[in-house]
């Protein structure tokens, strides 16, 4: 293949269709819009998602459920989970994520009270269940 070969790709060259310029072009007077009628005035398209006076699709179709946008995404965590850490070892959001049981608090961490506790620990959480600080307390 030469240089003087190259073509462009089969219809990536098609000339722009030049609206009223004359009835000869064989698109002029109406320009393509046809005579009368709402599509043929100027400013005539429409607001989004209009279907001609036809009940739009976006207001055909059911809405369903309901998003608070007062909820909070908690992050649950098993107390069994916890036996990770080293007696007396200070158990908080950063250190949950170095031993890898979390890997986004979103809006806190609570810890559940499934499983036993092995270990003598200081948690620092946002949320803990009645049970969970029970079993904290039969540690110490």
């Amino acid at each position: 293949m030469n240089l003087c070969e190259l073509r462009p790709a089969e219809g990536s060259r098609e000339k722009n269709w030049r609206r009223g310029r004359g009835h000869a072009t064989g698109n002029g007077k109406t320009a393509g819009r046809g005579h009368k009628g709402q599509g043929q005035r100027s400013g005539s398209g429409g607001k989004c998602g209009f279907e001609g006076g036809q009940m739009p699709l976006y207001r055909r179709l059911p809405k369903r459920g309901f998003t608070c946008r007062n909820s909070k995404e908690i992050v649950a965590i098993n107390v069994s989970m916890l036996n990770v850490f080293e007696n007396d070892a200070v158990v908080d959001i950063d250190a949950l994520k170095a031993v890898g049981l979390i890997s986004n608090p979103r809006d806190g961490v609570k810890i559940l009270g499934e499983g036993d506790l092995e270990r003598k620990l200081t948690v620092t959480a946002k949320q803990l269940r009645k049970k969970s600080k029970q079993l904290a307390a039969k540690q110490r």
